[in-house]
This record gives C-alpha cells, structure tokens and sequence, in this order.
C-alpha cells in the first residue's frame, strides 16, 4: 500500500487498469512512448504482423506516391498510375510517346526492326528512299559491295537495256573495248560471219587506192585502174602433151608444152565474154625426136592467114602469143620466136 504514498491518481484514472492482464514488462513497452492517443489509435484495427509492417523499414515516398499503385494491373498500363509488368515482362500500352510525340506505327512496323543489327549509319542510307517493298527486294540475295552497287550511281538505262548483258561472260576491259565506238548497229553487223584475223584485215590498210602495197590487198582506183608499184609473177601453166590438148585459158597466161605427140586437136576453153580480153603466151618445146607438129584450132588468126611451121630440131624452141576480144571467136596469133633452142 506505501506504493500509493503521495499519488496523486484519481480513483477514476486507477481503474483504468481494472481488468488489465499485461505483465509489468509489458507495460513497460511504452516507457518512453510520448505519440499521443490519437496517434497511437492509428493502429487499432491493423492486423499486419511487425515483419509485414517492417516492408514499410526504410521507405521515403509519400502517400501520394504509394498511392501511384492504388489501381494499376499487371501487365496494362492503366491512366496516372504506376507501370506494372506481366508476368511475362509485358506492358500492354494504348499509345507511346518520345519527347511528346506519339508514335503511330503498329506494332507489325516496328517488329520489321526485330532482329536488325544495322547501325543508325547504316540504317540512313535508307533516309529519302521511295522505292517499295517490291523495288527493294530486287536486291534480295545481292552480295555485291556499296562499291559495287555504286557503277549504277547516275545510270539512266532501262531494265530492259540493262537486260542486254543478261550471260555476258565479257571482263570489264573487253568491254571497253566499245568506248568511244560511233558505229551504228547496222556498221557493227558488217562483222557478223566474219572469221578473218586482226592481221588478216589489216591486209585492207592501204595508204593509196589503185596502187599496190608490199602485204596488202590489191585495190583499183576510182576509174576502175590498177597500178602495179612493182614487178608481177605469173604461174607457169605445163600442158601435157597428148595428140588431143586442152588449154584451159583460166589457169593462166603462160602455158609451156614438151611435144612427144603430134597434136591433132588442140581446144581452147574458158576466154573471156565478149568485150573482156584474154591474152596468153604459149612456149613448144620439141622432145628429143624432133619433128612434132600442132594443128591449130581453127579460130586463130594468123599473120596472111598463114600457121607458122614449128621448128623441128630435138629441143627446139617456138613462143607464140594469143589474144581474143571476141569470147574466142577468133585468136589473133603472132609468134614471138623460133628455135630459139
């Protein structure tokens, strides 16, 4: 009883003890306790354990700030409350805005970029492209370098132009070989069939028309006129001797024969038409016997239209020259030499 010496409790505020259980060591918890009533009130009716209402241990947002989550959903984003991801990381969002610009691709446009490991650099050669999906995909499986692609930089010709090198196997310098070609189509097709040699055409490149070079072509002048700048040979055309020969005139202009016969028919063949002149030298040799004789063909036109007798000694040699103008009409005869062995 000398505990209650000089309390000054009423017997109002003694009983507000009646009925307590608490031990002296619990009620010692609030020593030192000065919230007051109300605040402490502010527990009744908590039900958290001291471990949850220890998450709250170290937290500095205001209620306004927790209160950013009062409303949100998980995996939505819902208006002026805090973003919560899914449970697969995902935010499903109605609009999305960088520096207060909406962003109004879809979500199949921007998955475009999925898998994209181009730089922003890379990514602007792009920048003021107008071509579509379709003109772009032209360069589908292309390895070519921008190096490459750029010989196309300035080039105005059409696919179908460009079509024209479609299985061309020509290098670049082949190529090249057409720069600063004038020919037209028509002038160029003037090689098609050709089969003559570079050193072969050259034969061509003269330096005078109508004058003959050493290793060129022989060419006539503009009235049709033939200069030899040099000697001229002429194939020496043997004639086998037999009692009937024949001359043929197109094998050349200089004929020898050796008698071993006497030629009863003797035929000429081949002279020029009519208006053109075919003129030709004509040696008899007599073999060693000596005496062989030549019946003229008919034709020919001797000097008081007498034949020549050949010379008839072994070996002997005779030259006659022949010429017609008339297709062989008539031969004018002359004779050049005799035994001339």
């Amino acid at each position: 009883l000398n505990i209650l010496d000089g309390a000054t409790v009423t017997t109002a505020e003694l009983n507000i003890l009646d009925g307590v259980t608490s031990t002296a060591a619990e009620l010692n918890i609030l020593d030192g306790v000065t919230s007051t009533a109300a605040e402490l009130n502010i527990l009744d009716g908590v039900t958290s354990t001291a471990a949850e209402l220890n998450i709250l241990d170290g937290v500095t947002s205001t209620a306004t700030e927790l209160n950013l989550v009062d409303g949100s959903t998980a995996g939505t984003v819902v208006n002026s409350k805090a973003v919560v991801y899914g449970a697969a990381g995902e935010v499903n969002a109605t609009t999305l805005q960088i520096g207060g610009t909406s962003i109004t691709s879809t979500a199949a446009e921007l998955n475009i970029l999925d898998g994209v490991t181009a730089t922003a650099t890379e990514l602007n050669l792009l920048d003021g492209v107008t071509a579509t999906t379709a003109e772009l995909n032209i360069l589908d499986g292309v390895t070519s370098t921008a190096t490459e692609l750029n010989i196309l930089d300035g080039v105005t010709s059409t696919t179908a132009e460009l079509n024209i090198l479609d299985g061309v196997t020509s290098t670049a310098a082949e190529l090249n070989i057409l720069d600063g070609v004038t020919s037209t189509a028509a002038e160029l097709n003037i090689l098609d069939g050709v089969t003559a040699t570079a050193t072969e055409l050259n034969y061509n490149d003269i330096t005078t028309l109508g004058t003959t070079e050493a290793s060129k072509v022989v060419t006539a002048d503009a009235n049709g006129v033939v200069k030899f700048d040099n000697g001229i040979q002429e194939e020496s055309t043997a004639l086998t001797s037999g009692t009937s020969v024949t001359l043929n005139i197109r094998d050349g202009s200089v004929y020898t024969i050796t008698l071993a016969h006497n030629i009863g028919t003797f035929t000429w063949s081949n002279p020029a038409a009519s208006g053109y002149a075919s003129s030709f030298t004509l040696k008899v040799t007599q073999d060693g016997t000596g005496s062989r004789t030549i019946t003229w063909p008919t034709s020919v036109d001797w000097a008081s239209g007498t034949a020549p007798t050949l010379s008839s000694g072994a070996g002997d040699v005779d030259v006659f020259v022949f010429f017609t103008v008339d297709g062989g009409t008539t031969y004018y005869g002359f004779t050049a030499g005799q035994d001339l062995s």
